[in-house]
C-alpha cells in the first residue's frame, strides 16, 4: 500500500504508511500548526484468528476450552478481533486524537475508500445451527494491548474516564496491587463511541507564543514570572496585536472551532439543568448558540475530498470570512511559528467574493424549487426579516452549511419541546434534549444524492455531539417530498407516522442514538 493523507478536522493532515507489523504516522503540518503530535511515531496493528464454535476443541465434559487463537500481522479489518499498541511509547496523544488515523480508518473510512468491512454477525451463537445471516450483531471494535505506553498504571484509567477507551470489566476487582492491570487489559475502541465522542475535548490548537523559538510552545504562563531582587514579577512577553482571548474567541480571529488559547480544549460538559417556561410549556433553559459567522462543524470527507462545515449564519453585510480548513490549501513551505494559519493564507475559501448570507437567502428563496417547499419568497427585505427571526429565536438557531467554505445551503437547528412541532406530540414522542433540523440546498453545483446523505448525516452527528442527553433528531417533510423522505430513510431515519399541521400534512422521521454508528463518509 502506497503512503496515505489522513486529514484531521481542524486541518492538520499525517502521512500514513506501511511499516512491518503496522503503520507509520508523520505529522505534516509541524511549521503551520502548534501540533501536539510528536513528529512521527509508528503503531502496531495485528490480529488475531478466533475459531468458530463448529472447529473449536471441547473437554471431556463437552464444554469448550479456552479460545485458540492465532495472532497474526493485519491484513483485513474483522469485528472484535484486531489490536493496536505502540512501537516507540511515545503517542501518549494518538489515541486521545480520535485515531483517525489509519487504524480507525479501517473502522470509519471503510465505505470512502472502498476497503471491506468485516461481517457485522458474530461467530459464535447460542444455536450452531443459525445461519450468519441470523446470528446476532456486534459493534465493531478495536482492542488496546496493554502494552508499550498503555502499561502505565494511569493512562488507561484517564482514557477510560474520559470515554476515548471502553471496557466490559466493569467491576472494582480483588487484587490490591494497582499494577496488576487487573481489570484494564480488556480495553477497546468501538465505531460508535469514536463518532460520539467530541473531538473537542482532546484535538485543539494552540496559538503561538511571541518571539518563540518552539513552534509547539504554549500561548503565555501558566503562573506568574519569578520574583526579582526588586520584589517585582518578572515580566510577561508583550501580547499579540489580538485581543485577549475569554470563553469564546471573536469570530474574526478565530479559524476554527479547535482553536484554544490556553491549555485546556474547547470542549465543555453540559451544565446542570435549570428549567423555563416559554409560553405554557416547561423546558430545560437552552444553552446560547454559537456567535453569528461562528463555525461550530467541521470535518474532512473522504468520498468528496472536501471539508464540510456548518457555521451560524450572520446579518453582516459582508460574506463571512471562512477561517476552517478548505482541501490542498495549506502550503508545506513556511517557517516554523510564523504565525500563518489556514485561515489567513489566501485562497478562494477566505476571498470575499461569495455574497453576504440575506444575499444569499434571497437567492436561494426565490428559487421556484426551494419555494415550493419553504413559501418565503420576495423582495431582498423579506428575506433579512426572515433571518433577523431566526437569529432571535430562542429554540432554534439558522445555519449555513459549507464545502471547503462556500455556501451551499440553509438550516434550522431546533429544540423539539418548545418548537411547533411539539405542540403537535405527545411527550413520550420526544425527550427534553431531543432536536430536529429544517433543511435546504440552494446551490445547484452541492445537490444529488451523495452529498444530501453527507450533510444530512453531518447535522444528526452534530446533534449527538452538542448534548450526550439528545436522544433523538426529528424531521418532518412534507408527506409529498418524498425524495426527502427517502434521503431520510437512507440515513438511517424511519418514518413513525403522520402528522396534521395547519399548513401541511408532515411525515414524522426520528433516528435514535443507540441506533446510530457514524456519519455517511
Amino acid at each position: 500500500m502506497a503512503p496515505s493523507l489522513v486529514y484531521l478536522p481542524n486541518g492538520q493532515t499525517l502521512t500514513v504508511s506501511p511499516v512491518f507489523a503496522g503503520y507509520s504516522f508523520k505529522s505534516n503540518d509541524l511549521n503551520v500548526h502548534q501540533s501536539a503530535f510528536p513528529p512521527g511515531w509508528t503503531i502496531i496493528l495485528e490480529s488475531e484468528d478466533e475459531l468458530d464454535e463448529e472447529t473449536a476443541v471441547q473437554g471431556e465434559d463437552a464444554s469448550p476450552l479456552l479460545k485458540k487463537r492465532h495472532v497474526h500481522r493485519y491484513k483485513n479489518p474483522t469485528l472484535h478481533n484486531d489490536s493496536i499498541y505502540d512501537a516507540l511509547g511515545d503517542i501518549v496523544l494518538v489515541l486521545p486524537s480520535g485515531m483517525p488515523i489509519k487504524d480507525i480508518q479501517q473502522i470509519s473510512q471503510a465505505d470512502a475508500k472502498g476497503k471491506p468491512k468485516p461481517n457485522p454477525h458474530t461467530k459464535r451463537s447460542a444455536h450452531l445451527n443459525v445461519p450468519m445471516e441470523g446470528r446476532p450483531k456486534g459493534d465493531w471494535r478495536i482492542n488496546i494491548k496493554r502494552e508499550g505506553i498503555f502499561k502505565g498504571r494511569h493512562l488507561l484509567p484517564k482514557l477510560e474516564r474520559m470515554g476515548i477507551v471502553s471496557t466490559e470489566e466493569s467491576c472494582v476487582g480483588e487484587n490490591l496491587d494497582d499494577r496488576s492491570g487487573e481489570g484494564w487489559t480488556e480495553m477497546f475502541v468501538s465505531q460508535r463511541s469514536f463518532w460520539l465522542l467530541d473531538a473537542r475535548i482532546f484535538l485543539f490548537t494552540l496559538s503561538p507564543a511571541l518571539h518563540s523559538p518552539f513552534p509547539g510552545a504554549s500561548p503565555y504562563p501558566s503562573r506568574p514570572g519569578s520574583p526579582n531582587r526588586e520584589g517585582m514579577s518578572s515580566p510577561r512577553p508583550e501580547a499579540h496585536s489580538e485581543p485577549s482571548q475569554g470563553l469564546r474567541t471573536p469570530q474574526n480571529q478565530s479559524p476554527g472551532p479547535f482553536t484554544s488559547g490556553s491549555h485546556l480544549p474547547t470542549y465543555y460538559p453540559p451544565p446542570p439543568t435549570l428549567f423555563t417556561f416559554t409560553g405554557s410549556i416547561r423546558h430545560p433553559l437552552r444553552p446560547k448558540p454559537p456567535a453569528q459567522g461562528e463555525t461550530f462543524y467541521t470535518r474532512y470527507v473522504q468520498s468528496v475530498g472536501q471539508y464540510l462545515s456548518f457555521r451560524v449564519a450572520s446579518l453582516s453585510h459582508k460574506s463571512p470570512t471562512h477561517r476552517g480548513p478548505v482541501s490542498g490549501s495549506i502550503p508545506s513551505f513556511l517557517p516554523p511559528n510564523s504565525g500563518v494559519t489556514p485561515g489567513n493564507l489566501p485562497s478562494i475559501a477566505n476571498m470575499t467574493i461569495c455574497p453576504c448570507d440575506t444575499d444569499l437567502l434571497h437567492s436561494w428563496m426565490n428559487d421556484p424549487r426551494v419555494n415550493a417547499a419553504w413559501g418565503e419568497a420576495g423582495p431582498r427585505s423579506a428575506q433579512e426579516a426572515f433571518l433577523k427571526r431566526a437569529l432571535n429565536d430562542k429554540h432554534s438557531f439558522p445555519v449555513i452549511g459549507c464545502w471547503d467554505g462556500k455556501p451551499f445551503g440553509y438550516f434550522e437547528l431546533y429544540w423539539v419541546k418548545e418548537d411547533h412541532l411539539g405542540r403537535h406530540l405527545s411527550s413520550h414522542d420526544f425527550g427534553n434534549w431531543d432536536r430536529g433540523f429544517h433543511c435546504l440546498v440552494g446551490e445547484q453545483e452541492f445537490r444529488g444524492p451523495h452529498r444530501v446523505k453527507l450533510w444530512m448525516s453531518a447535522l444528526v452527528h452534530c446533534c449527538w455531539l452538542a448534548d450526550p442527553r439528545t436522544e433523538r433528531v426529528l424531521c418532518e417533510p412534507r408527506v409529498d417530498n418524498e425524495k426527502l423522505v427517502k434521503y431520510l430513510t437512507e440515513v438511517g431515519f424511519y418514518k413513525e407516522r403522520e402528522v396534521s399541521f395547519p399548513h401541511k400534512q408532515a411525515a414524522l422521521m426520528k433516528i435514535r442514538r443507540e441506533g446510530w454508528e457514524a456519519p455517511v463518509l
